[in-house]
């Protein structure tokens, strides 16, 4: 399992966000690089964002969810264009695992297990 990992829940329909765009970024000297990107799978997860015993430096980092694209593909509107949960990784040798509950007008994020 990557070293970070993040599960999305589409709380308007109590069912996983499917299908949904998100990058993984950590904050350098000149700003935001990219590390990885994926699609949630059918469960909403993005279990493998680094490769498994991937190094990951302390820093802070970015995971951006593309949250428009997803509600526009299911026909709904929505307020927010994306979701960006900016965190801190503390300790490498821990795993964190980032979740959010997403609806149309609303998000709410913690660190999961």
């Amino acid at each position: 399992m990557s070293a970070i990992t993040t599960h999305v829940l589409d709380t308007s329909v109590g069912k996983p966000a499917a299908r949904l765009a998100v990058k993984l970024e950590v904050q350098g000297v000149g700003g935001w690089q990219t590390v990885a990107s994926a699609t949630t799978d059918a469960d909403g997860r993005a279990a493998e964002l680094l490769s498994r015993g991937a190094a990951l430096p302390a820093g802070t980092y970015r995971l951006w969810f593309n949250t428009g694209e997803y509600f526009r593909g299911r026909g709904v509107e929505s307020f927010y264009p994306h979701v960006e949960i900016v965190f801190i990784v503390g300790d490498p040798a821990q795993h964190y695992h980032v979740a959010l509950l997403l609806a149309p007008y609303s998000y709410s994020t913690y660190r999961g297990s």
